[in-house]
């Protein structure tokens, strides 16, 4: 029930010709004239792998002209008799150019053999799941804490896997023997590491359960990976880790430490995989302004200059999955995730996308740094060493120099100071086992 009145197509030979009763105009340079000659209302996208760039040019020409935008057809559909003409979302704005993986040396890695994912329901962890399902492992194993998740990723995979192409098992990461049972019964070869708390805010309440799930967490688990003779080991971890301002942060740096010292000690293949934010992922920004835009407003953002990397969850799990390919012991990779987004135009162009105008229909509201919070990311430190891989999104980081009975004493000692809730001392010790770390809230022993 729509009224087609121009076409725009980069092909100066259809230029001032007609489709089907409908001209031509000319190319993308023509598209800003031509809406406004033509008072169009809509403008619909009907190139499937139109690229970032393009969507947000055509998109910024819409903004001017108070037109809406859609599209026909996405990079991932292939059959054109079912494809219908959908919203523009935000993670078509902001995802990259497709990837090229070398898919080779993941499946490789990955068919024939049982792989086993820890936090598998995550947002990260279920996406493995169904990346390494595609893959044609001979086991899938999901381990969770999280008895819902389980339940609806179950339903999700039975739908289209056999019952024995991959099992769910609940457990935490911090119970060593349920670990063990888990390992015994499916003998995994590979390991996704991908459980963790990840709430900066949460995990500046409850500082303790941060350093007990993270790494007291990853040391079960690694060490379980060893006993069981696992051939590789890829830790999930965080550009928070980076020069952290928060506990969840330095925790994860800590596991990035853990997984080089198993590695030193053990033929099982350590590596750890340091990435960004995602988008949409369980409790992320982008759902949250979401459901604010769709209650009518505000939508709150910390501060105006806060940015953040960005990738869309699927783009990461591929780099995830050839990282660890890649890995041969001892690496931190780094996945390139572009330029620093600004959350507030980030919650500016949901607003647009939602059909609304910001601070007209919908207000924003700048609510303050939270603790532990960061204005920004950084992806690397200063004097860490890295160098590119074969694909020039990731890069990998030169395992470093560290003796690793000292490191395990450290940890040891911060383990038992966590259990004791002794938080002075827990926080003394993070601080010397990352020195990069500069919490910005002084812990409150409780």
């Amino acid at each position: 029930n729509l009224l087609p009145v121009a076409i725009i197509d980069d092909d100066p030979v259809l230029h001032g010709k007609k489709i089907l009763g409908v001209r031509v105009f000319g190319g993308l340079d023509k598209l800003n004239d031509t809406i406004e000659r033509e008072h169009a209302a809509e403008v619909i996208v009907a190139i499937p792998t139109a690229s970032r760039k393009l969507l947000q040019d055509v998109l910024e020409c819409c903004r001017a002209h108070r037109c809406s935008m859609r599209r026909f057809g996405t990079i991932d559909e292939t059959d054109l008799s079912k494809v219908t003409v959908s919203e523009i979302n935000l993670e078509d704005l902001l995802r990259r150019d497709s990837i090229h993986l070398n898919m080779s040396i993941v499946k490789e890695m990955i068919e024939g053999k049982t792989v086993l994912v820890t936090g598998g329901c995550g947002s990260i962890g279920s996406e493995i799941c169904r990346q390494v399902l595609a893959l044609e492992c001979k086991k899938l194993v999901i381990f969770d804490f999280h008895e819902n998740g389980l339940f609806y990723l179950d339903n999700e995979l039975k739908e289209k896997y056999k019952n024995n192409e991959y099992v769910v098992r609940l457990g935490s990461i911090r119970d060593r023997k349920r670990l063990e049972e888990v390992f015994e019964e499916f003998h995994p070869q590979i390991v996704f590491h991908a459980a963790a708390h990840k709430h900066v805010p949460m995990m500046e309440i409850n500082p303790c359960e941060a350093i007990k799930n993270n790494v007291s967490g990853t040391i079960n688990t690694a060490q379980t990976a060893i006993a069981y003779h696992v051939e590789k080991f890829i830790l999930i971890s965080t550009d928070k880790a980076v020069n952290p301002t928060n506990i969840m942060g330095a925790s994860k740096r800590i596991t990035e430490l853990v997984i080089q010292m198993m590695d030193s000690i053990s033929t099982t293949d350590f590596a750890a995989v340091r990435f960004g934010n995602v988008l949409g992922s369980n409790g992320s920004v982008v759902p949250f302004f979401r459901k604010q835009i769709a209650e009518g407003g505000p939508v709150t953002v910390t501060h105006p200059d806060m940015k953040r990397f960005f990738m869309t969850i699927p783009e990461a799990v591929q780099l995830v999955l050839e990282a660890g390919a890649m890995a041969r012991g001892g690496e931190i990779f780094v996945l390139d995730m572009g330029e620093q987004v600004k959350i507030v135009d980030l919650a500016r162009d949901l607003i647009r996308l939602s059909g609304y105008e910001p601070d007209v229909d919908i207000k924003i509201v700048f609510t303050g740094l939270r603790p532990g919070e960061k204005l920004y990311e950084e992806i690397t430190m200063a004097d860490e060493d890295f160098s590119k891989t074969a694909n020039n999104k990731i890069y990998v980081m030169k395992p470093i120099e560290l003796d690793p009975r000292v490191l395990a004493q450290k940890i040891k000692l911060l383990e038992q100071n966590t259990v004791m809730e002794n938080l002075p001392v827990m926080f003394d010790l993070v601080k010397e086992l990352v020195p990069t770390f500069h919490h910005n809230k002084q812990p409150i022993q409780s």
